[in-house]
C-alpha cells in the first residue's frame, strides 16, 4: 500500500508527521513525503524541516493521499502543479484525506465541490468560498474523501483511516502503541469552548502567520 503525503514550503509539522506515525504502523505501508523538489522541506516555524522522498509528481497514483495543512497552503491555492497531481492521484485513490488547511488544496483542486468537509476552525469560512460544505466536526468522512479538522485531528483522521484500510483491531493496537490517550490540562480546544477574546486573539496571530507567508512568497 502506497501512501503519499505532500508536503511544501511552510506546511504544519504535525499535520504530516501525526498521519505518519499512525499510518506507518500499517503492515506492508510504504510512507512517502513528496514535495516541490526532493530534499528538505521547511515548515511554517521554519525549523525544523522534512527530507522528501521526492517530488509530488514521483508517485502519480498512491493508494492514499493525506495533505497537511500550514500557512504555506494558502500560497498554493493557484498552483496548477500541486493541484493538478492531486486531481490526477484522487481519480485512482482508496481514499484522499487532508489535515487542517489541507482542505483548502483539496476544495482548491475541486474534490470538494458540494461536499461535507472540516478544516481548522479559523477557515471554515474559506472552505466554504472554495466551494464545499464546511461541517464543525473533528472528522469528517465522505465516500473516499476523510478531512481532519485543525492539526492534533490528523491523528484521529488516521487512526480512522486506518479502520477503513484495515480493521479496527489494527487502529485500536496502534493507538495503544503510540500512547494517544488525550487528557488536556485545559478544555479550550475548540472555539466553542474558549473565551471570546481568546478565539479573537488566536484567529489574528493565525491570519498574520498566513499574510506573513503570502508576502514572503511575493517577495521571492
Amino acid at each position: 500500500m502506497q501512501i503519499a503525503i505532500p508536503i511544501y514550503d511552510r506546511f504544519a509539522l504535525l499535520d504530516a508527521i501525526g498521519p505518519y506515525e499512525v499510518l506507518a504502523a500499517i503492515p506492508g505501508a510504504e510512507v512517502s513525503f513528496l514535495g516541490p523538489r526532493a530534499g528538505p522541506v521547511r515548515s511554517e516555524r521554519g525549523t525544523p524541516a522534512l527530507v522528501a522522498d521526492g517530488r509530488w509528481e514521483d508517485i502519480p497514483r498512491p493508494d492514499v493521499v493525506v495533505v497537511p495543512g500550514g500557512s504555506g497552503a494558502q500560497i498554493l491555492l493557484d498552483d496548477e502543479r500541486l493541484l493538478g497531481w492531486l486531481r490526477e492521484a484522487h481519480r485512482e485513490t482508496r481514499y484522499t484525506t487532508s489535515v487542517c488547511t489541507g482542505a483548502l488544496l483539496l476544495a482548491g483542486a475541486g474534490l470538494l465541490d458540494g461536499v461535507d468537509a472540516t478544516a481548522h476552525w479559523s477557515q471554515l469560512d474559506q472552505l466554504a468560498e472554495l466551494g464545499a460544505h464546511p461541517v464543525a466536526e473533528r472528522v469528517v468522512e465522505r465516500g473516499r474523501i476523510v478531512t481532519g479538522a485543525g492539526v492534533s485531528a490528523g491523528i484521529d483522521m488516521a487512526l480512522r483511516l486506518v479502520e477503513l484500510l484495515t480493521s479496527a483491531e489494527l487502529a485500536q493496537a496502534i493507538q495503544l502503541g503510540i500512547e494517544y490517550d488525550p487528557q488536556p490540562p485545559f478544555d479550550t480546544g475548540a472555539p466553542a469552548k474558549a473565551p471570546t477574546e481568546m478565539v479573537t486573539l488566536v484567529r489574528a496571530a493565525l491570519a498574520a502567520q498566513e499574510a506573513e507567508a503570502v508576502a514572503e512568497a511575493a517577495g521571492r
